[in-house]
């Protein structure tokens, strides 16, 4: 995902549900919105908009790279649920927190 994705999802506070909301398109010399929806709730930032997002766009990068770390160490739901039967669910929240502290996020 390109950095533009995150600064519009930090600029609309969601992620655009698809190419109907937000069509991004690069003619060799960058990302560019080509598509902005009328149904948006916010018009289309500037260029200067987006860029005063970059901090934002960056701990929403981080905070993905975080939740799919974790889900990948979590494993499975069948997994997890074989952990709690075998150790118990304190156990299991013990393991989660420890997972959550070794890829924290950051505050959004």
């Amino acid at each position: 995902m390109s950095n533009i994705n995150r600064k519009i999802e930090a600029y609309l506070g969601r992620k655009p549900e698809s190419e109907t909301e937000v069509k991004l398109q690069n003619d060799g010399q960058g990302v560019y919105i080509a598509f902005w929806s009328d149904s948006l709730d916010k018009p289309k930032p500037t260029d200067a908009q987006l860029d005063a997002l970059s901090s934002q766009a960056t701990t929403l990068k981080n905070n993905a790279i975080a939740v799919a770390n974790r889900q990948k160490e979590y494993g499975s739901i069948a997994s997890q649920i074989e952990f709690i039967t075998e150790k118990g669910l304190e156990a299991w929240k013990t393991n989660v927190q420890s997972i959550k502290t070794k890829y924290p996020k950051e505050s959004e």
